[in-house]
């Protein structure tokens, strides 16, 4: 062997490429960690995450076989590991496949079943395993990226508990250079991963410091000119106006514009309580509250962005005041002359914002004086980002690099376009690139010689992560540009004490290690304990838990659950007398039972209840096998597809419904709307409840509308009568049934009891294009009325009576139009316009 590959020896192993990966101790110590357990790999960015990883799964695929699955939270992210993966690994690169949303299900579906390694952003593979269309029996190794995002309702948490629940031979291993601020996140995130054991390795452990070198920051004053202080004065002028009215109501102490957010969350808090009290007060004070964070967002962008930032807000929020149904909060903020006369001097300022001046000479000089060939600036703002790349671009070869996501005045990048940008990057094709967050995590660009902070970051993961893309193979610089006596200050002293916080907990994890392990396995064993005592019935220890007696009694409870938290089931007298079929209750119509549902116990107790056999096993109706529920794919930013999914005799498949959240059956459809989405869709959006219920009833005989959540009365400054209004037309007008829930967990016991109902009572089919059914001819007289120009079926019928039939209703002139109730000249034009004007196809 030559003298290099002596002192730069490679790992060897027979689904690795030889030669291709250098032996590193460390990697190899925290792979042999992972492979043994579940556990959590923290490493500092930029020493080879993604190859521990790497090392595990070529074990298991050797060892065990099976499938291998990584998931990371960004598409440009997973096509980084992949192209990793297909340099690394002896398989061919077909059998390692890239699932990101750009790939139709169909396709991911087939490509699942031939994957050997699977690379896929989380939402994807979360949508997959609540539409069914793949299984994790097989994975024999799942990788979560960036776990530090294992928290709250994030697709993780979804994917980890599935896997370990269906996989037949599981192994996780999450990964992170910075997991959490507190031992309290780092073992939630383990926790909800089913994570055992932790390894870790710091830059101060001897076999990783030969391959680290020092990153020192630097922190560059900036000072505001005074045009730009006069501007913020402004603004904070009419905070602290608005505080006062806050102050007088009692909910704020203080008046300074520099209010704290756990200050303000605590004033939303007091004026939610007065809101609940039904005092009017709430509601002015309320709409001060969304005006002073507003204005709190405006002076953040002048201190700390550009002026070109905030003339950028100030026209979305001068757009948001003219559009319908917006707030007085959004009205009363451009109308103030305080504010306008802000806007006008942001309007006239030409001169360079200090920020955008010293990013300009910070660049010169590494990029000019130094012989630098890389730098990555980046911001917190979108509008920051285009507007410095466009200044960038002036003298130096710059490109901005921000998010897919699309909003007013700024276009998002397709994952095409960030590959191209990255790989140009790496090649050398251009030397600055300005970034979003969308770049901090795990992303593989090539080492730089500065990393410019536009502004400092209070997070310690982000900053952590930010600073890792400089120092990887030579020393790095650092630089944060912080504005004098602005909010850049306090953002400079939070994201200080964090990672010195974070840099003590990574130590003290070290140090830690063996006994958190311990700590998180004792958990985990004591909540297994906990659930078999739990679940098992006098005289059955020994049953497993989760069996599938146990697992009927959770069902039937839950869908008691359900009955009961809804008030009553449907205003349907057909849907209530078809449980007469099943049990029988007293003159045909079901009783308690039926909704509850039973127990074996019940039916042991009382087998004629139940109608089933002597062992009180209850008869089946309907067909055998799992109720399905259909729901729409814009729906899983809620838990309930999720939660449905993991129920043992639930089917969910995903689809873009064309009306509706939820189809239960080929003639109910349900519609699911928060409190506060309810009031919204009555007084603006852009499709109103009406149009929505309007539509499921054209296309299914039983629309349902859940209202999910409290304070129905309290979300907007609307009398309560004018909502009982609405509640009204859509149980009359529309022939709807509104249902009220308290939460996302109680809807999803009352769409498991309606489907159920549905489908096993009542023997329907699932249909997602509607119950075809004779219309009758009154019926369908209104049916086309209706459609005429949208008017709905009230206005339809009016039409009809007045005008006697379909005909006399197409003829009528504008006038005759208008003598019937609830045409107005808006709804008359567009009558006439429809009926009376030449085809326009």
């Amino acid at each position: 062997m030559a003298a290099t590959d002596e002192e730069v020896p490679s790992i060897e192993h027979p689904l690795l490429e030889s030669d291709f990966l250098e032996r590193r101790r460390y990697q190899l110590q925290l792979a042999g960690t992972a492979a043994d357990d579940h556990t959590l790999v923290c490493l500092p960015t930029g020493l080879g995450k993604t190859t521990v990883s790497l090392l595990v799964t070529a074990r298991r695929l050797d060892e065990v076989g099976g499938t291998a699955l990584m998931l990371a939270p960004t598409k440009p992210l997973v096509q980084q590991h992949a192209d990793f993966y297909r340099e690394a690994l002896q398989i061919p690169d077909e059998e390692i496949v890239v699932f990101t949303g750009e790939v139709s299900p169909d396709d991911r579906s087939a490509l699942w079943a031939e994957a050997t390694v699977v690379m896929a952003t989380p939402q994807v593979i979360e949508n997959d395993l609540v539409g069914g269309r793949i299984s994790l029996s097989d994975v024999t190794h799942l990788t979560f990226d960036e776990c530090h995002r294992a928290t709250g309702e994030y697709a993780y948490n979804y994917i980890a508990e599935r896997y370990h629940a269906d996989a037949a031979d599981p192994l996780v291993t999450g990964m992170s250079a910075s997991p959490g601020g507190d031992e309290e996140a780092i073992l939630e995130v383990c926790d909800n991963l089913g994570l055992r054991d932790v390894a870790v390795m710091t830059r101060e452990d001897a076999d990783v410091e030969e391959f680290t070198h020092d990153t020192d920051v630097e922190w560059e004053r900036i000072d505001l000119p005074d045009e730009v202080l006069e501007i913020r004065d402004a603004l904070n002028e009419v905070i602290t106006d608005r505080l006062e009215k806050l102050k007088e109501l009692g909910v704020a102490s203080s008046t300074q514009p520099d209010q704290s957010q756990k200050d303000l969350n605590e004033m939303r808090a007091e004026l939610q309580k007065l809101i609940n009290n039904d005092q009017s007060e709430g509601y002015k004070g309320m709409s001060a509250h969304a005006e002073v964070m507003k204005l709190r967002q405006a002076v953040t962008l002048v201190e700390t962005q550009s002026v070109e930032a905030l003339r950028r807000y100030f026209e979305r929020q001068r757009n948001q005041a003219r559009s319908s149904g917006a707030s007085k909060a959004s009205q009363r903020m451009v109308s103030d002359p305080r504010v306008r006369e802000a806007m006008r001097k942001a309007e006239n300022f030409d001169e360079l914002h200090p920020k955008y001046s010293k990013a300009r000479m910070l660049l010169a000089e590494t990029l000019g004086l130094e012989d630098g060939e890389r730098v990555i600036v980046f911001t917190e703002s979108r509008d920051t980002a285009e507007a410095l790349t466009d200044f960038l671009s002036e003298s130096f070869d710059a490109r901005r690099f921000v998010g897919q996501g699309d909003r007013e005045g700024s276009d998002g990048m397709t994952q095409t376009e960030q590959q191209a940008v990255l790989e140009d990057f790496r090649a050398g094709e251009f030397e600055v690139l300005v970034s979003t967050s969308v770049a901090e995590e795990g992303l593989d660009v090539p080492e730089v010689d500065l990393v410019l902070f536009y502004e400092p970051v209070p997070t310690a993961i982000r900053s952590i992560q930010r600073k890792g893309r400089t120092g990887r193979q030579s020393e790095g610089r650092v630089v944060v540009l912080m504005a004098e006596d602005t909010r850049d200050e306090v953002y400079f002293w939070i994201s200080r004490r964090r990672e010195k916080e974070m840099e003590s907990e990574l130590r003290q994890l070290k140090r830690m290690a063996d006994d958190l392990a311990d700590e998180l396995d004792d958990a985990q064993q004591s909540l297994a304990d906990f659930d078999a005592s739990e679940s098992a019935e006098p005289g059955e220890a020994d049953e497993p838990a989760g069996s599938g007696s146990e697992s009927a009694g959770t069902a039937a409870d839950g869908a008691g659950e359900g009955g009961t938290a809804t008030g009553g089931a449907t205003t349907s007298a057909e849907a209530a007398g078809a449980g007469s079929s099943r049990n029988g209750g007293v003159g045909g119509q079901p009783g308690l039972q039926d909704f509850a549902g039973e127990t074996s116990d019940d039916a042991d107790d009382n087998p004629s209840v139940s109608g089933g056999d002597e062992t009180g096993t209850p008869a089946p109706s309907g067909d055998s096998g799992a109720i399905e529920i259909v729901a729409d794919q814009r729906e899983m930013d809620a838990t309930i597809a999720r939660d449905l999914s993991k129920r043992e005799d639930v089917s969910v498949r995903l689809e873009t419904l064309d009306v509706g959240d939820y189809v239960c059956s080929d003639r109910v459809v349900v519609e699911r709307k928060s409190t506060a989405d309810f009031v919204d869709s009555l007084v603006g959006g852009e499709r109103s409840v009406f149009e929505q219920v309007g539509a499921m009833a054209r296309h299914y005989s039983r629309p349902v509308v859940v209202i999910e959540g409290e304070g129905l009365y309290e979300q907007r400054d609307l009398h309560p009568n004018a909502i009982r209004g609405a509640l009204s037309s859509l149980a009359v007008d529309f022939d709807a049934s509104v249902l009220r829930t308290e939460s996302e967990a109680d809807t999803t016991d009352l769409l498991e009891v309606i489907a159920g109902r549905e489908q096993e009572v009542s023997d329907r089919e699932i249909s997602v294009h509607g119950e075809k059914q004779d219309k009758t001819l009154g019926e369908q007289q209104e049916y086309v009325v209706a459609s005429i120009a949208e008017i709905g079926p009230v206005t339809a019928r009016a039409l009809l009576e007045e005008f006697g039939t379909v005909e006399a209703v197409m003829t009528a002139r504008k006038d005759d139009l208008l003598g019937v109730e609830g045409v107005g000249p808006v709804t008359a034009e567009r009558i006439r316009e429809v009926v009376g004007s030449d085809y326009a196809g």
